[in-house]
């Protein structure tokens, strides 16, 4: 990151032997529309003519996925707090975790006025990264989904339809894309694991993270205190990374050795394998399923090889994979194959 910053104040200082040659007016359009476009200067050379500056910066221009002035929540861990107003005191009314991207709207005294996703509301700034080192913050970030466009997208082996379905979607559902193949199929990743997907049934776009809402954080009826405290404890490794064999709820854990820390952290002990630990605690139910309940996915044969934890709300939070580290999804964002209890209260 100091290189980058390093670059743009390079930039800067070529911006400024630009006075010299053309009117004010004129250089501070042009300045503006070269900072906007900071992602593609992040990667330019000085020695560059001022007429090589002003084409990067017209190549960039809707490259910036949709936002005008981007925000990146920059917290060391957890989420960034979004308020209903500019004070400490406000009700929260939604997360932005760690890396998540919005539009900065305005900001005075210290707050920024934002929306993202479906949230809008105030952060603060001392959070909040912001301008041009943003921009070039968010390329690094930015990764290529494909977007499920009906419900039960057949998720397959091979990329035809003879093969195995390992699993199927729900419409909405982002699976990691991984390249466009020949004869309309789309290669994707799904929990890290390789599959192939019809292109005739997904959107191919670029996505950032955005903003958690409060509802997509609730728990239901009747939970008890240590459930939602474990709850909240997972939660608070949002955007951690995944790490195949790991543990470390900072450092980075893969989906059986994240389930397994969380749980060790209230004194439960489980092994480090999904498919163990789907034979480790009670099964029960879809409609039995409460906030710290275990929910395993398979693969088309039907054998175990991922787990999340069920947060309530019909959603999981997970280890997924090296691309998207700990996040929330729908509970059914694959097909669930079995629900286990291993926290009793």
């Amino acid at each position: 990151m100091r290189n980058r910053f390093r670059k743009i104040k390079m930039l800067s200082a070529g911006l400024v032997l630009c006075l010299a040659f053309q009117p004010m007016t004129a250089f501070a359009a042009e300045r503006d529309g070269i900072l906007q476009a900071a992602g593609v200067a992040s990667i330019m050379d000085v020695s560059k003519t001022q007429e090589e500056y002003l084409i990067s910066a017209e190549e960039a221009q809707g490259a910036l996925w949709g936002y005008t002035n981007i925000g990146i929540a920059e917290v060391e861990s957890g989420n960034l707090n979004v308020r209903a107003a500019a004070g400490t005191d406000a009700k929260l009314v939604g997360k932005l975790p760690k890396n998540a991207v919005c539009e900065v709207l305005e900001s005075a005294d210290g707050w920024a006025h934002i929306q993202s996703g479906e949230v809008d509301g105030y952060v603060s700034l001392d959070f909040l990264l912001t301008g041009p080192e943003a921009v070039i913050k968010a390329r690094n970030l930015v990764r290529t989904v494909a977007i499920a466009q009906t419900n039960g997208l057949n998720v397959r082996e091979q990329p035809n339809t003879s093969s195995a379905v390992l699993t199927q979607v729900l419409k909405g559902e982002e699976l990691e894309f991984v390249e466009n193949l020949e004869d309309g199929w789309v290669k994707v990743s799904i929990d890290g694991e390789d599959a192939y997907v019809s292109g005739e049934f997904v959107s191919v776009e670029d996505k950032l993270d955005t903003a958690i809402t409060m509802s997509e954080l609730l728990y239901g009826q009747g939970v008890s205190d240590v459930r939602v405290d474990l709850v909240e404890y997972a939660k608070q490794f949002l955007g951690n990374p995944y790490v195949w064999g790991g543990t470390s709820l900072t450092k980075g854990a893969d989906c059986s050795g994240f389930v397994l820390s969380v749980f060790k952290h209230y004194g439960i002990k489980l092994s480090h394998h999904s498919g163990t630990q789907a034979k480790e605690g009670t099964k029960i139910s879809a409609s039995d399923l409460l906030p710290g309940d275990l929910v395993f996915y398979g693969n088309g044969s039907g054998t175990i090889n991922h787990v999340a934890i069920y947060i309530g709300g019909g959603r999981v939070i997970h280890a997924s994979s090296p691309k998207t580290g700990i996040k929330i999804s729908n509970y059914k964002y694959r097909t669930p194959v079995k629900y286990v209890r291993v926290l009793y209260d």
